[in-house]
């Protein structure tokens, strides 16, 4: 067994969580991967079980040491990176959710942000987070549990209504990250790209904004403490006795999307990329201006290393892309994803379908919560062949939207 030391990373994704470990030089020397189940309860509605995601966790963690032959000790730090926006509440007592998470995908808060624009609200919330009102972020789904956790299943555990132990600070909220966090260290913790992703988070002060909790009625009690996504002091260290069995410091965390940003080195003033999985994220950094969108994308927090300035990024969120590839699995158009290419170069057009896939409302730079997938322009001569191409158009599409409203704000 080798003595060398090794840096971890947790990516806990929408349809699962995969544990890497590096070497010094950056290469991958294990990875371990497992998918966990989507909850649909009713139409909008997706949902994923915490738990399951925590035990995934541990276990991709203990799989990627075993391949390498590695023992714990030999981690110096774990880094964790985490789907955006999908959000949770636990017992800070017990450590167990009172709910199920309500994913980034879902739509059951719409009508709450219609009232919100009804209200003439959305310039002040724009102007506050960067975010265009929208069910997507976790406001309202922090709102929607603490009105709606059944009481029944919650008076196992404590008599008192959610609301006032939220209050007196007996419940944690968080995104996933936060989730992982408390989980390895037992700190409530999140960094500064997730806080921005809550709409409860102003970007300017770089604080959670008394204004927007009161809007939303969540309880700052209840709100994890914000730190850079990279912390020289830590966000605290596993347990010797947990299922590591060694102290390995956790020492940074980012929303998946600016991960994808930091990674792939977009460190200076219109550097961009854009990351293609559930959805489609295009992001461009804008130095340490918080450039405000006229075109229908996001100003969002890109990242901060520790001891240094925050950096902005403008943000085009595409709700569905690869989504659209695992719909077509689902309806058994195809039988997996590398099929698509071949499938799509067989056929010169797609003879007039078009795919609009909207199952979770369209996104940037339309922001239409109410649209849903639509497939137009079929005849009897229209094949799979065609649907699948205008499937991978429907991407192309989409992104080419972004783009052109990424141009327009940017001035490049």
């Amino acid at each position: 067994m080798s003595q060398d030391t090794y840096v971890g990373a947790i990516d806990q994704g929408t349809t699962g969580t995969r544990f890497m470990v590096f070497d010094h030089d950056g290469r991958v020397v294990a990875n371990a991967y497992r998918k966990h189940e989507q909850i649909y309860p009713e139409p909008g509605w997706v949902e994923h079980d915490p738990e399951e995601i925590w035990e995934n966790t541990e276990a991709v963690i203990l799989d990627a040491l075993d391949e390498a032959d590695l023992d714990a000790e030999q981690l110096e730090a774990i880094g964790i990176t985490n789907q955006r926006e999908t959000t949770l509440i636990w017992d800070r007592e017990t450590g167990k959710p009172i709910a199920n998470a309500i994913v980034w995908q879902d739509r059951r808060t719409t009508d709450r942000i219609e009232k919100l624009q009804d209200e003439g609200k959305e310039e002040w919330v724009r102007e506050k987070t960067g975010l265009e009102p929208d069910a997507y972020f976790s406001a309202t789904k922090a709102e929607w549990l603490l009105d709606n956790t059944d009481q029944i299943k919650l008076a196992r555990m404590r008599p008192d209504d959610v609301r006032d132990r939220a209050e007196d600070g007996e419940l944690m909220m968080g995104t996933i990250d936060s989730w992982v966090i408390y989980n390895l260290t037992g700190n409530h913790i999140t960094d500064v790209t997730n806080a921005s992703r809550t709409m409860l988070f102003n970007i300017h002060d770089m604080d959670w904004d008394d204004e927007l909790l009161d809007e939303f009625n969540v309880p700052e009690a209840l709100l994890p403490e914000v730190r850079p996504s990279s912390d020289e002091d830590t966000y605290g260290s596993t347990d010797a006795d947990g299922f590591l069995g060694a102290e390995i410091p956790v020492a940074g965390a980012l929303g998946d999307q600016q991960a994808a940003l930091f990674g792939q080195t977009c460190f200076d003033a219109g550097d961009a990329k854009n990351t293609y999985g559930t959805g489609s994220f295009m992001l461009m950094n804008t130095g340490d201006e918080a450039v405000m969108s006229e075109n229908g994308l996001l100003t969002t927090v890109g990242f901060q290393r520790s001891g240094e300035p925050v950096q902005y990024a403008l943000e085009g969120s595409i709700f569905i892309t690869g989504a659209a590839i695992e719909w077509l699995e689902d309806m058994t158009l195809i039988e997996d994803a590398a099929e698509t290419e071949e499938l799509a170069r067989s056929v010169d057009s797609t003879d007039g379908v078009y795919f609009v896939p909207a199952f979770a409302g369209l996104g940037a730079p339309h922001w239409d919560q109410r649209a849903r997938g639509t497939i137009v322009g079929m005849t009897r001569g229209t094949r799979r062949e065609h649907v699948v191409r205008a499937t991978l158009e429907s991407i192309a599409f989409q992104t080419r939207d972004v783009a052109e409203a990424m141009q327009e704000d940017s001035d490049i």
